[in-house]
């Protein structure tokens, strides 16, 4: 599967298209980069509801016609406009089950709460998409409305029940791995929170 991204906005977050299927976390300004590097538009899907990561959806969702999928606990974040900044409201289509299967493609959805309640990591075959909960060395932010640092504490712990390796590739920031990510957390993370 083939990944495209593009770092978006003020807050260069990563936009994401995979295999030209995929559009995830589409930001500010994400409209015009997703539309000329796009051919077959199925979905938009949202690791979490934070404005620098939904800015484009709503736009994105009329010019493509296509459903948006979220956890149902950061819904709210998509149809209003909780930081009164401007962000385009937009109604979701789906909320994310365990497991997907859009377009012929299983997509599998765990929910690690801590940086917004509905947070997710999207996981394909052979990458995953972690939002704002990983980053190469690093982790989201819990000093939100909405954020939570025991709830991020215990969704670390289990991230590191993962028994498996692949690619991550996070909200803003470069590529990690699994396994880097898993010594990033068990060496700093956990004893921070």
């Amino acid at each position: 599967m083939q990944v495209k991204f593009k770092p978006c906005g003020d807050y260069q977050t990563n936009c994401y298209i995979v295999d030209d299927r995929f559009i995830i976390d589409p930001g500010v300004d994400a409209t015009s980069w997703v539309i000329k590097n796009i051919s077959n538009p199925k979905a938009i899907l949202l690791t979490h509801g934070h404005f620098d990561h939904v800015w484009s959806v709503a736009e994105l969702k009329e010019k493509l016609n296509i459903p948006v999928y979220i956890h149902k606990e950061d819904e709210f974040m998509l149809s209003e406009d909780i930081f009164n900044i401007g962000v385009p409201k937009c109604k979701a289509d789906n909320f994310f089950k365990n497991e997907e299967i859009i377009d012929n493609t299983k997509i599998k959805i765990t929910n690690y709460p801590g940086h917004t309640p509905g947070s997710v990591i999207i996981e394909f075959d052979e990458f995953m998409f972690s939002g704002d909960f990983i980053f190469d060395g690093g982790i989201g932010r819990v000093d939100f409305p909405y954020s939570d640092s025991k709830k991020m504490k215990n969704s670390l712990k289990r991230f590191l029940d993962i028994n498996y390796d692949k690619i991550i590739y996070p909200g803003h920031g470069n590529k990690t791995t699994i396994n880097k990510a898993k010594e990033s957390i068990k060496n700093y993370w956990l004893n921070v929170l």
